[in-house]
């Protein structure tokens, strides 16, 4: 067993002792989703003061619209959210690249079948944080997908403070 997963297995053991949640309703008690991206500096409950059974927590890299549709189609359709609080942040990996570069790497390290694989996977890098977020946020606007009824809101994550800045 790995380091990581022993860790999993006794934090787990640790938090399941204390537990006493295991009640609370499937949909979000305050009817929002957040999509914020998967970086490691970001603790998306304890920032934006999420606690548990509230909200539906969406991550993706980069924290894009496009990649959580789906996600955001069962919370909003299936499980009754009706507001998107959209987040991106400052350093974020997405502006480091290009789709070449990520293309290039896939080749280079996992070869020609995995190339093959994702064919021309947009990997869906930006070059300016707040530029993505009211990029996204109009995508959600304009989608068929998502109902005019539902709130939206962007905003950027600064890594260096843990302060949000409204965008959109």
């Amino acid at each position: 067993m790995s380091s990581v997963v022993q860790n999993l297995v006794d934090s787990n053991k640790d938090y399941a002792e204390k537990f006493t949640q295991g009640s609370l309703a499937l949909p979000p008690a305050k009817k929002y989703a957040v999509v914020t991206c998967m970086d490691a500096r970001i603790d998306p409950i304890s920032a934006f003061g999420i606690s548990l059974g509230d909200a539906h927590v969406i991550r993706n890299a980069g924290g894009n619209a496009r990649d959580a549709l789906r996600s955001l189609i069962i919370s909003q359709q299936l499980l009754g959210t009706q507001e998107v609080v959209l987040v991106k942040h400052t350093g974020c990996g997405m502006l480091t690249f290009q789709n070449a570069d990520a293309h290039g790497a896939v080749k280079q390290n996992l070869g020609d079948a995995a190339a093959e694989e994702i064919g021309t996977l947009d990997f869906l890098p930006f070059g300016d944080v707040e530029q993505a977020v009211k990029d996204d946020v109009a995508w959600l606007q304009a989608s068929k997908a998502i109902p005019d009824s539902v709130r939206l809101s962007g905003w950027v994550y600064e890594v260096e403070t843990g302060k949000v800045r409204s965008v959109v």
